[in-house]
């Protein structure tokens, strides 16, 4: 259901409205229909009350004066009769006659029997002779109100102490279109004067915050404060543009004094670290000279990785179509040159816009991790859902479930040394997650599950958007 809804703020709003003033109208057409259908039954109630109780006597002319039809086209109106109106297969309107039934009282009418009930006109033999009798031709019947397609509504009168029952009858009128045609049109009317009026507003609203969205993905890639927005729209957009641009620059400037604090860290803790190796050269001690080495070399390594953590939402280098299987295959190769046990599983050729110096760091960082906690990792690549996935599976003891998600945060390590044997500052996998996340991608741990539902391992996993 969900995907064939409007997914954009103007389009809910529109058939929010649209689906309101449908339910509106047709509400308002209901109680329309029912106060119409009310109004005609009384008048059809009252019409044959009057002829009940007033008996008239009422002759009607045409237009040619002939006098032997007058009496004719009265007694089309009121019947007497010995018998009851009903026929053999009709029944009696029990709403109609207690309706019927409250005029009359409320009028002092003595009732003895009383029944109402509709028929065909086609089927009255007393008006069809009537009919006969005063002229063929349809048009004064119809100029009349009688219709001998259609249906008539027939009360039959006995008053107490008398024998004869007195017969109306009222033509009952046929559906009324014109009714239905008018609140289609008003309902049109309104569809395009307040829907129309409601897009022309929202459409104020939403074109500046469509062209903010798009200026916050641009300002989140580039990170560059030129082509900020003009303030447009109503005024609460205006201010929520100009908060925006303020928040530009004060985040623009804020990424170029990090800059310059890590081009100062770089320059000041490298410098000095480099003289430092050199000088534990003159140390006699082979064993404090290695350790003295080892301890610079991870400081060494703990500072690239800060370093790099901290460039990588603001790379330098563009992005390049890069043949993705190619790049996975040979940072694998690096591995195997160096006699590590890492194997190359299954992969799919696959192009991508992508930065391939930070993606290697990614998967070397992943790979080597596989090395340190775990044994024999592989590493696939495949293509999924528009995604190109790489999986790093390796054999070892996993990770705690309740620990997956904080080992990818800053300084989180699955061992809690900071020995050369075991790992260095625990920057390594969230590096890896921002450098997927630089890609628009994501970086997801999990423990891998034998046929018994053990732990055999773990698999980190990298999906990048094939469009990216």
């Amino acid at each position: 259901m969900r995907r064939f809804l409007p997914k954009s703020l103007l389009g809910q709003m529109l058939l929010a409205v649209a689906l309101a003033l449908l339910a509106a109208q047709t509400l308002s057409g209901i109680l329309r229909f029912r106060a119409e259908e009310l109004r005609r039954e009384n008048g059809l109630i009252n019409t044959l009350a009057f002829q009940l109780v007033a008996d008239p006597r009422v002759e009607y002319r045409f237009r040619d004066g002939r006098d032997h039809n007058r009496r004719e086209r009265r007694r089309l109106r009121i019947e007497r009769a010995l018998e009851s109106p009903v026929l053999r297969g009709e029944f009696t309107d029990p709403e109609r006659l207690e309706r019927l039934t409250d005029v009359l009282t409320d009028q002092g009418v003595a009732i003895d029997d009383l029944v109402v009930l509709s028929r065909p006109v086609s089927r009255d033999d007393y008006i069809m002779r009537g009919l006969k009798r005063i002229r063929t031709d349809s048009q004064i019947a119809n100029r009349d109100g009688w219709d001998v397609e259609g249906d008539m509504l027939i009360a039959g009168l006995k008053r107490v102490g008398e024998e004869e029952w007195l017969v109306a009858r009222v033509p009952l009128p046929g559906p009324e279109h014109g009714r239905y045609i008018g609140i289609i049109i008003q309902t049109l009317l309104i569809y395009v004067i307040l829907v129309g009026g409601l897009y022309w507003l929202l459409r104020r609203i939403t074109r500046p915050l469509a062209a903010l969205r798009t200026r916050m993905e641009t300002f989140g890639n580039t990170r560059e404060t030129a082509g900020q927005l003009e303030p447009s729209g109503p005024e609460d957009t205006r201010q929520l543009i100009t908060a925006h641009n303020a928040m530009e620059a004060r985040i623009a400037a804020l990424l170029d004094e990090k800059d310059v604090m890590l081009g100062a860290i770089g320059h000041d803790l490298k410098t000095p670290l480099a003289a430092l190796r050199v000088r534990i050269e003159s140390v006699e001690d082979d064993a404090e000279r290695l350790k003295m080495a080892r301890t610079i070399e991870d400081i060494t390594n703990s500072l690239d990785d800060i370093l790099s953590l901290a460039r990588v939402g603001r790379p330098s280098d563009p992005l390049e179509r890069t043949e993705l299987s190619a790049l996975v295959a040979s940072v694998v190769e690096e591995y195997e040159d160096m006699g590590e046990d890492v194997t190359l599983g299954e992969t799919q050729r696959t192009a991508l816009r992508l930065r391939a110096t930070w993606l290697r760091r990614a998967l070397r960082n992943l790979i080597g991790n596989a090395l340190r906690y775990g044994e024999k990792p592989v590493v696939s690549l495949a293509r999924e859902n528009g995604e190109a996935v790489i999986r790093i599976e390796d054999e070892g003891p996993g990770i705690p479930d309740g620990d997956i998600m904080s080992m990818l945060e800053p300084f989180k390590r699955g061992e809690a040394s900071r020995n050369r044997e075991t790992g260095g500052a625990g920057l390594g996998l969230t590096l890896a997650r921002a450098i997927a996340e630089q890609h628009g991608g994501t970086l997801t741990l999990a423990n891998r599950l034998g046929d018994a539902g053990t732990v055999v391992g773990l698999v980190a996993t990298i999906r990048l958007p094939l469009d990216s």
